[in-house]
């Protein structure tokens, strides 16, 4: 198929590398160049790039629902639109206006997480399972019938990094059996569930800051979810701490006990080479952290260079 590609980040960029093994891509339209850092530079899209590196025409309209982007893209000889986190919603002219329609790549098993941050609201929540949903694009969010779906485990060490690239290899996967599926008329498509539809918003970084009234088993996934953005953190005498990786126990060493009936949230106990961290329900064992302006570092290892006491808090 002659195929015209939307999408902006790593996720896109890595389903736009199997696409194109198997389709002709035509057009790669993502989001316009941002400026970054003191210097201002410009930093362009991983679908932007992929396409430069190809010799992929790129589009970067400012609004894609603007009659300038619906008259582009009608111009453009192509039997699909493909879109995976591009980033801006389409208007129905867009839509439509292919013999196949739009495709979206969705990453959750929906009706379940409509909208953005999929990946990261997974892990939040505790699932055990996730997915990639091929869906042929309506004007409603992420309502749209579903092509085919494949299911994948979430690991109990899984972070939003490492979901992201196992999705997007389903994701580059799937995408192709979609397009053989339409191409062929094999695919039956299957309206969603829309009383069992669940919708979830975009992570910010605000929201990366630890709440220890939290259990810690709700924090430690969330120090999961947001690895490596907007990553988990706090504050220990008035610098930031990053989160990299920790344990949630319920309870604290036997010899410990007596004294973590006495803490409050957010507060830490120093046990040799550990860290336990008070919680709203359990305790909080840092593993990976990240002192502001310094390197990630084991916490055995963090501990060797920077004296943290019993009865100090993270805030």
């Amino acid at each position: 198929m002659k195929v015209i590609f939307m999408g902006t980040p790593d996720f896109a960029s890595n389903i736009l590398s199997d696409l194109s093994r198997q389709h002709e891509i035509v057009l790669c339209v993502t989001q316009p160049d941002k400026e970054s850092g003191r210097g201002k530079d410009i930093h362009f899209s991983p679908v932007k790039q992929f396409a430069i590196e190809h010799d992929i025409p790129v589009y970067q309209p400012a609004k894609i629902r603007s009659e300038e982007a619906t008259e582009r893209l009608s111009d453009i000889d192509a039997d699909i639109i493909v879109v995976a986190a591009f980033g801006q919603i389409l208007p129905k002219e867009i839509l439509f206006m292919k013999r196949f329609g739009a495709v979206n790549i969705h990453a959750s098993l929906l009706p379940k997480y409509r909208g953005a941050s999929p990946i990261q609201w997974a892990i939040l929540n505790g699932d055990e399972f996730t997915g990639i949903t091929t869906m042929q694009m309506g004007e409603g969010l992420d309502d749209g019938d579903i092509l085919l779906q494949e299911k994948t485990r979430i690991e109990a060490n899984e972070t939003g990094g490492s979901l992201f690239e196992k999705l997007s290899e389903i994701g580059g996967r799937l995408i192709n059996e979609t397009l053989d599926g339409l191409s062929n008329g094999t695919i039956k498509r299957r309206p969603q569930e829309n009383e069992s539809a669940t919708k979830v918003g975009l992570i910010t970084k605000d929201m990366g800051h630890i709440d220890f009234t939290k259990s810690a088993f709700d924090i430690e996934r969330m120090i999961r979810a947001f690895n490596p953005w907007p990553s988990a953190y706090s504050r220990l005498s008035n610098k930031v701490v990053k989160f990299w990786s920790a344990k949630a126990s319920e309870s604290l060493p036997s010899d410990l006990i007596k004294e973590g009936e006495k803490l409050s949230k957010g507060e830490i106990i120093r046990y040799h080479d550990t860290l336990y961290v008070k919680t709203g329900f359990g305790y909080l064992m840092p593993e990976v952290i990240q002192l502001e302006g310094k390197k990630r570092m084991a916490v055995s290892d963090f501990l060797r260079g920077h004296e943290i006491k019993t009865g100090e808090f993270f805030v």
